[in-house]
């Protein structure tokens, strides 16, 4: 079975983003980017099946600018097989990217998709979902555990009132959450055999796919800094403060 996992090079989740001066979104400029976190952890559970011998081959792909290739190669070093980097400088909807990753699934025909349940630079949740609707595939969503036994692929997930198992049947989509695994740090001597890797380039157009924005961003402003608290000294004074607010009748 091989495994295709789509990764998101993001901003680095311990650097405080910056709104720039015009609004008109996150500065990103001389800041540390890296692997979505989810999308990490989407690259080791592939990696765990495959050494399990339920996987046999990982491909890591990647759609953005020339700089993902960075990302691309973290995930070589972690142990994929071959990585797809589909370069482009705009910003991709989560529609646009479900449509390419069809156009890489219908190319590849992976066993299994398992990507990242979220991306956390815009936390949309929508990539996977879209994804699954356009192969026409089962879809196991929020996964804290996953098991593959021949084409059957048991995914147990998160829901509000517990836990949930799935049995799909292969080809299928897996997002993951983050009590799945503990990503793998890449030792040395892979981060230098991933060098030598192959990584392909491709373009939207070589797989058709209209990436045009259907949304325009009007503007992006940091959240409102929050006020200080205030020290009550009996529930008297509680009660007076919260009906002042206009919380309490």
């Amino acid at each position: 079975m091989k495994v295709l996992v789509p990764i998101k090079r993001v901003l680095d989740y311990n650097v405080k983003p910056r709104v720039k001066a015009d609004g008109s979104g996150v500065d990103l400029a001389n800041v540390k980017m890296s692997m979505n976190p989810f999308d990490e952890i989407a690259v080791e559970e592939a990696l765990r099946l495959k050494e399990k011998g339920a996987a046999s081959e990982v491909v890591v792909v990647s759609i953005g600018p020339a700089k993902a290739q960075d990302t691309l190669r973290t995930g070589l070093a972690m142990g994929a097989d071959r990585a797809i980097l589909v370069q482009t400088d705009d910003e991709i909807e989560p529609l646009g990217v479900a449509k390419i990753l069809k156009a890489i699934a219908d190319e590849e025909q992976p066993g299994l998709v398992i990507l990242g349940k979220q991306a956390i630079d815009d936390d949309s949740n929508q990539t996977g979902q879209m994804l699954a609707a356009l192969l026409g595939w089962g879809q196991g969503t929020f996964a804290n555990k996953v098991e593959v036994s021949g084409d059957t692929v048991k995914v147990t997930r998160e829901v509000d009132g517990g836990l949930e198992t799935l049995s799909l049947k292969a080809p299928a989509i897996v997002t993951t959450d983050l009590r799945l695994n503990e990503p793998r740090y890449a030792s040395l001597p892979n981060i230098m055999k991933a060098k030598s890797k192959p990584l392909a380039a491709k373009a939207p157009a070589d797989y058709g796919v209209d990436i045009a924005p259907r949304l325009t961003t009007l503007k992006v402003t940091e959240p409102a800094k929050r006020s200080a608290g205030i020290k009550v000294g009996s529930v008297d004074e509680l009660v007076a403060k919260l009906k002042e607010l206009g919380v309490a009748a």
